[in-house]
């Protein structure tokens, strides 16, 4: 089936008795266990709901196996921490988002974890690893100045070093890129954007192989981060319309990177689907869309002069929804990272990223243009 069939059917649970077309919500806590095959329990991540969405989620990324979670450094960290020791190492992405960032220096040092942060080149991932590294782990494209990582390179480098290799595919969705056919382990996802794409879930996936799954789950289980059935319900609905929604999300990201890229009063644009972008050959390669979301310098103005000159598009948190928000990093996503570490990473007071919805671009367009002329 095609990824926009697998949106819809894939997963699906259909209850013998009444014969809905809907997956039921399974809201016990509690389930019999004589003469079953494994204790059913929602910290065991096995509930009816959250094996239904993990299902859909193994379709559209081509997975094995894999577990919801109730937000998505609820995934990353759980994933991470389910393969690393005391006395091992990591490679990271330094172009990355914030909490992950955050969660590396904040907590690695005290479980005796080394780190390093690098570049995105293939060429200096590589050049960072060391004896005891185990993990490397990317963001393509990364948040917030859409960055492109050769997926398959990092995936090679991983593997020659006896490494796993984890990437966090949120911007890109499941509809736009698919890093385990390019030989990536581990998958991880904050579906509180794209795969919730309504701003109203928190939750997180991991998708990889099934012997790495078992793993991640004995952890998961005693870290006890899972989801419940009611958001599962949620998610597994939003997910039939992913792919339409990604498909709107990628045309009018497109249209607003182009018109902003020939507007004199915003000096540079990252969007990966621009031609002038460093890393536009390599997501040609390895995207199928290149998203919804980009990010603009401002020529010098007050950014948050331009955020109250708004009128469609809302500053706000997060990112992925229906509707159109947009955020300075500096203040949201990457306050956690210090003004120094930040100019390191080229994330300026005046760069705002644009999480672009579904609503009319032209719409979107005169938002910003009015913004702009004030």
């Amino acid at each position: 089936m095609r990824k926009d069939t697998r949106c819809v059917h894939s997963g699906t649970r259909i209850d013998p008795n009444t014969r809905g077309i809907n997956t039921p919500i399974y809201t016990s806590s509690s389930f019999q266990y004589l003469d079953t095959r494994e204790n059913v329990y929602p910290r065991y991540f096995n509930i009816p709901n959250q094996k239904a969405v993990v299902q859909k989620l193994c379709e559209l990324e081509n997975a094995e196996d894999g577990l919801l979670f109730g937000s998505g450094m609820a995934a990353i960290s759980t994933a991470m921490l389910s393969f690393l020791s005391s006395g091992d190492h990591v490679v990271l992405q330094k172009d990355i988002y914030g909490g992950t960032h955050h969660f590396v220096t904040a907590e690695y040092e005290r479980f005796g974890i080394e780190y390093t942060f690098v570049s995105n080149r293939a060429d200096e991932i590589e050049q960072a690893v060391q004896k005891n590294t185990r993990v490397i782990y990317i963001e393509t494209p990364s948040n917030p100045l859409l960055l492109i990582t050769d997926i398959a390179a990092t995936a090679q480098i991983a593997k020659a070093n006896n490494a796993l290799s984890i990437i966090d595919n949120t911007f890109a969705t499941p509809i736009n890129q698919n890093p385990l056919d390019l030989g990536i382990d581990i998958v991880t996802h904050s579906g509180t954007k794209y795969l919730g794409g309504h701003s109203d879930l928190c939750c997180g996936a991991v998708l990889t192989r099934k012997d790495l799954a078992a793993k991640i789950s004995a952890t998961a289980a005693n870290l006890g981060g899972s989801m419940n059935a009611m958001t599962c319900y949620l998610l597994e609905r939003s997910l039939k319309t992913l792919a339409i929604r990604v498909d709107k999300h990628n045309r009018n990201a497109r249209m607003i990177a182009e018109y902003l890229a020939k507007d004199p009063r915003i000096p540079k644009v990252h969007y990966p689907g621009l031609e002038n972008h460093p890393g536009y050959a390599v997501a040609k390669n390895q995207m199928t869309g290149f998203g919804g979301m980009l990010s603009f310098e401002l020529d010098g103005r007050e950014p948050e002069r331009f955020l109250k000159n708004l009128k469609l598009i809302t500053p706000a948190l997060s990112l992925g929804g229906v509707e159109t928000i947009i955020c300075s990093p500096a203040t949201t996503s990457h306050q956690k990272i210090s003004a120094a570490e930040r100019a390191e990473l080229g994330i300026s007071d005046g760069l705002l990223r644009l999480s672009v919805g579904i609503e009319d671009a032209d719409d979107l367009i005169a938002d910003i243009d009015g913004a702009l002329a004030v």
